[in-house]
């Protein structure tokens, strides 16, 4: 019997997002008679009380946990000259601060990793964020003779050195939307090497009891939000909404998730006069109870691949209202299975938000079609088969 092939996942995030949680369902279901799958990451991550290593111990996969080192005097040194000396001139000053990237972080870090394929004789390695945090894999690669594989989760931004690097080392690159192949495509990506496999989620899964909510009067609609609080995901946008909505709708607004935006957040909250009204419950192991509890899911991010969250909230019947971006825009039908608008336009998100709490029936109506569409067209089969196949042709 042929023995498995030894796959290298390399995988340089810097929290433990939607991403991570699709690369753990996906090591669950994969064929280990055919691939040994070591996990390679910079940094153990927590999520609640449970760690990285703990989740992947759990499916019996090893972790490997690369040692990092600080910025030296010089690197930071030479980026803040390079900021002060090119104000005025972006493009230069990004060029020039990357340049210092390559030189103190990428190009070490590639070295390390080309000796650890080399030692662990791995047949291949496979990355799981987009490419323009992956580049010491692609040049270990390059060092090794190893083929890689991208995994490119969020809409990518990718310099010329970059986009000449996946050109010249890359086997191919799996997109998680036909928006992030695209994306690939324009900043000049051959077309051959990218290939959509959609994420997935197990449509069989039953539905989870909906989470009480304390001080939440009986049939008060709840809308509500799940993911990492930061920046991109635009979770002010969603309490300014509710702010703004007619007097007549006083909805309840949940916010399920972690992270460096909460406590800005919440000051937002009060500020607003929302104190009352919001309920952030922070991480939750379990969020789909929490889910089931909300009655209009919201999604304001400025940027996403293919939001894992939105497929959870379809599978659920509920009616999702979405920024109209990458990812996004390629699950949600815009007036089927909920609405879209365009990122940051509050005023159309308020419109959206008060359109569906006033129409009970609609609600319905698109959350299932919402679960329909989950079911049929986003199945983790699907989604397995599909890297499965990538992984198979490398």
């Amino acid at each position: 019997m042929r023995a498995p092939k030894r796959i290298l996942l390399l995988d340089t995030g810097n929290e433990w997002g939607g991403g991570t949680n699709s690369m753990i369902e996906l090591l669950k279901r994969i064929d280990r008679t055919r691939f040994a799958v070591t996990a390679c990451f910079y940094h153990n991550y927590r999520h609640g009380d449970s760690t990285l290593r703990e989740a992947l111990a759990a499916i019996d996969i090893p972790l490997l946990i690369l040692p990092t080192r600080h910025q030296p005097w010089w690197a930071k040194l030479a980026k803040e000259l390079a900021r002060g000396l090119l104000p005025w001139r972006k493009p230069l000053r990004m060029a020039a601060v990357f340049r210092i990237e390559l030189a103190w972080r990428i190009r070490p870090r590639a070295r390390a990793l080309a000796e650890l394929l080399r030692t662990g004789g791995y047949d291949l390695l496979y990355m799981n964020n987009q490419p323009a945090s992956n580049l010491e894999g692609y040049l270990a690669a390059e060092l090794t003779g190893v083929r890689v594989i991208q995994h490119c989760r969020i809409e990518p931004r990718i310099n010329t050195v970059e986009r000449d690097i996946i050109n010249r080392i890359a086997h191919a690159l799996i997109c998680v939307s036909h928006g992030v192949r695209d994306a690939l495509i324009r900043q000049g990506v051959r077309r051959e090497l990218c290939h959509v496999v959609h994420n997935g989620i197990d449509t069989r899964q039953p539905f989870p009891e909906p989470q009480p909510l304390a001080g939440v009067v009986s049939n008060t609609p709840v809308i509500g939000t799940i993911g990492s609080l930061i920046k991109r995901k635009s979770v002010a946008h969603l309490l300014h909404a509710v702010a703004r909505l007619p007097q007549d709708l006083t909805p309840h607004l949940l916010i399920v998730g972690e992270g460096p935006e909460a406590t800005a957040l919440q000051q937002l909250a009060d500020e607003l006069g929302l104190a009352t009204r919001v309920t952030f419950t922070g991480f939750q192991k379990q969020p789909l109870p929490w889910l089931a509890a909300m009655d209009v899911f919201a999604l304001a991010s400025s940027n996403e691949g293919l939001p894992r969250v939105i497929l959870e909230a379809m599978l659920l019947e509920k009616p999702v209202i979405a920024s109209r971006i990458v990812g996004s825009s390629e699950v949600v039908v815009h007036g089927e299975t909920g609405y879209l608008y365009d990122y940051d336009d509050i005023d159309s998100l308020v419109a959206l938000l008060a359109d569906l709490l006033r129409n009970s029936e609609k609600r319905h109506v698109f959350g299932v079609a919402g679960r329909r569409r989950a079911s049929d067209d986003f199945s983790i089969e699907a989604y397995v088969a599909g890297v499965t196949k990538v992984l198979e042709a490398a």
